[in-house]
């Protein structure tokens, strides 16, 4: 038996949305979620958070999602092979600097000559804010400097730094 004012309560419906942005305690950008139907039409949709999940849009949604992956897979094959050509034995980068009479050089290497010395000496792409010093480097001989080319693939870049008297 319903009781007359049961009618009057508005339905609580749900509705499947897909986040178009991360929206804090709801959901992130790209997942698949059911929300009130009123939260979902009145706030989420008219400040494009979300759209309705129809097959049409979760067609493209996971469309997208392969592109990426695909995208991301390219991005780390090709730093592995970076880190191969940086870590051969033979690809030692050189640099000749002058040396003052405490062994330290005049001027410094920083990453952006290092990462100019590698385009240069091996044909090497390699972005200067990816190359991890601490400090521009002041000293001579052999010097190992690590480089962060995706965020799970790191290599070791070889300096030879000798003086230019030599």
């Amino acid at each position: 038996m319903k009781l007359l004012w049961e009618s009057w309560l508005p339905r609580r419906t749900k509705m499947k949305v897909i986040f178009l942005q991360d929206v804090k305690g709801k959901g992130k950008k790209g997942e698949i979620k059911e929300v009130p139907s009123g939260y979902a039409q009145n706030f989420l949709i008219k400040k494009n958070l979300a759209k309705e999940a129809t097959n049409q849009a979760i067609g493209e949604l996971k469309g997208k999602q392969k592109s990426e992956e695909k995208h991301a897979a390219e991005l780390l094959a090709e730093a592995k092979q970076v880190k191969e050509q940086l870590e051969k034995e033979e690809n030692r980068l050189q640099f000749t600097e002058k040396v003052g009479p405490d062994g330290r050089t005049f001027g410094s290497i920083t990453a952006k000559k290092i990462a100019e010395g590698l385009q240069k000496q091996f044909g090497i792409k390699v972005d200067k804010r990816h190359i991890e010093l601490e400090h521009p480097i002041r000293a001579i001989g052999l010097i190992e400097v690590p480089v962060k080319l995706h965020k799970e693939v790191s290599a070791q870049i070889k300096l030879n730094i000798k003086n230019s008297a030599e």
